[in-house]
């Protein structure tokens, strides 16, 4: 529907509302008539009053952005993060993971890789973004789980993998490097200071890693 001024011949011009929607014009009512500049435009307004109301459509005051960001803020009941899925989800499969028919060992991957924090605050993460539910000692029992039943699996699908990667063979594979500190001043040929993922770059440490070559 649109608002259309129609002046007759005595210079008149009357305020209607017009509907095209089955592809003819077709008068829905008249607002009024007027002569007057002022009048005509306050008629006018009423019009698009009187569409807005008709339709059920609704406007946002660009003149007010608090306002704007509550309204839109409060009508949000959820979220979620999809490029996860869509992304590290595709090369999961594609690397062959998903033959592991385990929901938890998906998500669990996918979303450290994301958000490599603790095992309680992978759980909250999930839920505030994905929202699954698992609890901390879920995910305990699961890497029992793994470690019993699917290790073998896991390495078998990963050495397949990049035998794919890497058709030439593998020469050199590296595997959780980590670091740990000692509550001493005093270095020595094995303890330097150096980095140190708990932040502890004062201290003399270690750095244990697996290498397979």
């Amino acid at each position: 529907m649109f608002v259309r001024k129609k002046r007759n011949k005595s210079g008149v011009i009357s305020i209607q509302i017009i509907d095209k929607s089955s592809g003819k014009y077709k008068l829905v009512k008249t607002i009024g008539s007027s002569s007057d500049p002022f009048e005509i435009e306050r008629l006018v307004s009423k019009g698009e009053e009187f569409i807005k109301e008709t339709a059920g459509l609704k406007e946002f005051d660009f003149n007010n952005f608090d306002a704007i960001y509550a309204q839109v803020l409060t009508s949000v009941t959820s979220h979620k993060l999809v490029g996860i899925d869509l992304v590290l989800g595709k090369i999961f499969d594609e690397i062959g993971f998903n033959h592991i028919e385990d929901g938890l060992f998906k998500d669990f991957v996918l979303y450290r890789l994301v958000y490599p924090k603790s095992k309680l605050k992978t759980t909250e993460y999930l839920y505030r973004f994905a929202r699954k539910s698992y609890s901390e000692d879920e995910i305990y029992r699961y890497m029992d789980k793994l470690y019993n039943t699917q290790k073998e699996l896991v390495q078998q699908i990963s050495y397949e993998h990049t035998l794919k990667v890497l058709p030439q063979g593998i020469q050199v594979v590296f595997y959780d490097v980590t670091t740990i500190c000692f509550e001493t001043d005093y270095e020595d040929d094995l303890r330097k200071t150096g980095f140190s993922k708990e932040g502890k770059h004062q201290n003399p440490q270690i750095v244990l890693g697996l290498l397979v070559s």
